[in-house]
């Protein structure tokens, strides 16, 4: 890859998520403060952007095994139900993030058992100055590319409160999965290649199916948007079929040279909703340049859901590298940050 533009070195940050999601596992071992498991009546994350990932991911895996509602929050403000029954957790990476600063300040002023998730920065200090527990995450040079950093430890720290038992296996079972993966994504002329030329110019919208599939697909807009410096949306199943669906129904002639789906699926999709991916299939091969699907493997729902992570990202990496494109700056970003502080 010596040849391949990189210069925050993405393409190895990529192939580290094995090793990044296991040494994410002891990163909130023998935390104190916690709440007792009976104390909490709710859950709620906080994160912007890639940090944001961490409650996609805690909603997707845990949720459904939840005794209590978990809402991810992406925003200035944090949900008005928020109170003394609430483990909330602010992930942040440079701990700096402002929408997720002025939430979580709501969140403690409504009573909030609040855990930060960061490296430091003004979260840390809220968290040092109110003797907060603080989970301090490693450095990584993009938060994009800390996915496993931010999210494991949340899992672990539920796991702690007796909301989520067994995540440690999970991550374990995920570990082995991404090895697997990552061992064939590396490969010269690989599938993430393959597949990366053959989504070409055109602009990728992702479907994914129930919590699992939604939250991959997502993730990889994303990483397309920041990586590939490239248009890309994403869209769930069932919901899409309620409405998007009809929106293939016209301008063919366009969409046939514009757009290919890309579809992740995996193990845990609801039976009518893989037969939604079966019945939407033709409908959309007449209307696009291609329908390609991204498919998960491993033991278990979080194991199944980081493959599908590792495939997109590499993806996004061989389309930023087939366009000559650095994927690591994201100067726009940058910009807007600075202009809204001017």
């Amino acid at each position: 890859m010596a040849d391949i533009l990189d210069t925050v070195g993405m393409f190895d940050l990529a192939a580290a998520l094995p090793e990044q999601v296991a040494s994410a596992a002891t990163l909130a071992d023998d935390l104190a403060g916690l709440p007792a498991h009976d104390d909490v009546e709710n859950v709620v994350v906080l994160g912007m952007g890639g940090s944001g990932m961490a409650g996609d991911i805690v909603r997707a895996v845990a949720g459904p095994f939840m005794s209590v509602p978990v809402v991810v929050a992406k925003g200035y403000e944090a949900p008005a139900f928020v109170g003394e029954g609430t483990l909330c957790l602010a992930v942040s990476y440079s701990g700096n993030t402002e929408e997720t600063i002025e939430a979580t300040q709501a969140a403690v002023e409504a009573g909030a058992r609040v855990v930060v998730l960061s490296r430091g920065g003004r979260l840390g200090e809220l968290a040092a100055a109110m003797e907060f527990p603080h989970v301090p995450l490693p450095d990584i040079p993009m938060p994009r590319a800390g996915v496993g950093a931010v999210s494991v430890p949340a899992l672990v720290v539920l796991e702690q409160v007796g909301l989520f038992p067994g995540a440690r296996q999970y991550v374990a079972d995920a570990v082995e999965q991404l090895c697997r993966r990552r061992d064939e994504l590396i490969q010269v002329d690989g599938p993430a290649v393959r597949l990366a030329r053959e989504i070409g110019r055109t602009i990728p919208i992702a479907y994914g199916g129930d919590a699992l599939g939604e939250v991959a697909a997502y993730r990889f807009k994303c990483q397309v948007n920041e990586n590939a410096k490239a248009p890309a949306f994403s869209a769930a199943v069932p919901e899409m079929c309620h409405n998007e669906i009809c929106g293939w129904g016209q301008h063919g002639d366009v969409t046939r040279q514009a757009m290919t789906a890309v579809r992740f699926r995996h193990d845990f999709e609801h039976p009518q909703v893989s037969r939604r991916f079966q019945l939407t299939h033709d409908i959309l091969d007449e209307v696009v340049h291609a329908v390609v699907d991204v498919t998960a493997h491993g033991e278990g729902s979080l194991a199944q859901l980081f493959d599908l992570i590792i495939q997109g990202d590499f993806v996004s990496l061989h389309m930023a590298a087939e366009a000559g494109i650095d994927p690591g700056p994201i100067p726009v970003l940058e910009d807007l940050k600075a202009a809204l502080v001017d």
